[in-house]
């Protein structure tokens, strides 16, 4: 039983509030005692006591950054994590653009995840743009340092399949003309995929992959974060 199942096992449940997803499905936030939960169906998204690869999708990406005044673009709101860890990593000219499809997930951040969030909603550097991270990658060109991606549980459409544009082959291509050159296309997934590995490389990208534990504690299941620089 990992840390999280015990917390589970021995806190009171509470549903706090459902958010409708755009397209069909819904999230739905809940409670354990202290601990917070997003999830979709009987599958968790992101837990408050889970963050560690999340905060590391953005440590990994903005220590590669030459640009201290990197224009950083995030897909997924989630918790904040990557978000925070995006901002603490960064100059104070950078600026960070995160693009969250439902916007109950903001009301949540401004509500009951509020002491998750602290000061990352109210930073200057930041905005939070509800609308389709893809909408925005493909109307961009060269805009961007780098683009971060932990909008589904990995490089397929397990929340929706409309994500899978992102991850296929000419979703690939346009984060690819979306970044500004030697830009990083950063990836979270719950699981690894060789076969996405080679995607990135067919799109242009130098790829490093990355196993990361779950929690700093070691104990959760590990996470797979891709980072692709790009070529050309």
């Amino acid at each position: 039983m990992t840390k999280t199942d015990q917390k589970v096992a021995s806190a009171p449940f509470q549903f706090i509030d459902a958010a409708e997803i755009p397209g069909g499905g819904a999230l739905h936030l809940v409670r354990w005692g202290d601990d917070y939960s997003i999830q979709y169906d009987d599958e968790e998204l992101m837990g408050s006591e889970v963050r560690h690869s999340e905060q590391a999708l953005a440590t990994l990406t903005c220590e590669r950054l030459a640009n201290k005044t990197a224009h950083v673009l995030i897909g997924g709101l989630g918790m904040g994590f990557t978000l925070g860890a995006a901002l603490a990593a960064l100059g104070p000219s950078a600026r960070v653009t995160v693009a969250e499809l439902v916007p109950t997930v903001v009301e949540w951040a401004k509500g009951p995840l509020a002491h998750i969030f602290g000061n990352s909603l109210t930073d200057p550097r930041a905005i939070v743009e509800v609308v389709d991270v893809h909408d925005v990658i493909a109307r961009s060109r060269a805009d961007y340092d780098a683009i971060l991606l932990d909008v589904d549980n990995g490089p397929d459409g397990l929340i929706q399949l409309a994500n899978d544009r992102l991850y296929c082959n000419w979703g690939l291509r346009a984060a690819h003309t979306a970044l500004r050159p030697a830009g990083i296309l950063a990836i979270w997934s719950s699981y690894s995929d060789a076969k996405f590995s080679e995607r990135l490389e067919q799109a242009g990208f130098a790829v490093e992959e990355f196993t990361i534990n779950a929690d700093s504690y070691g104990v959760e299941a590990n996470h797979t974060i891709w980072l692709g620089t790009k070529l050309g």
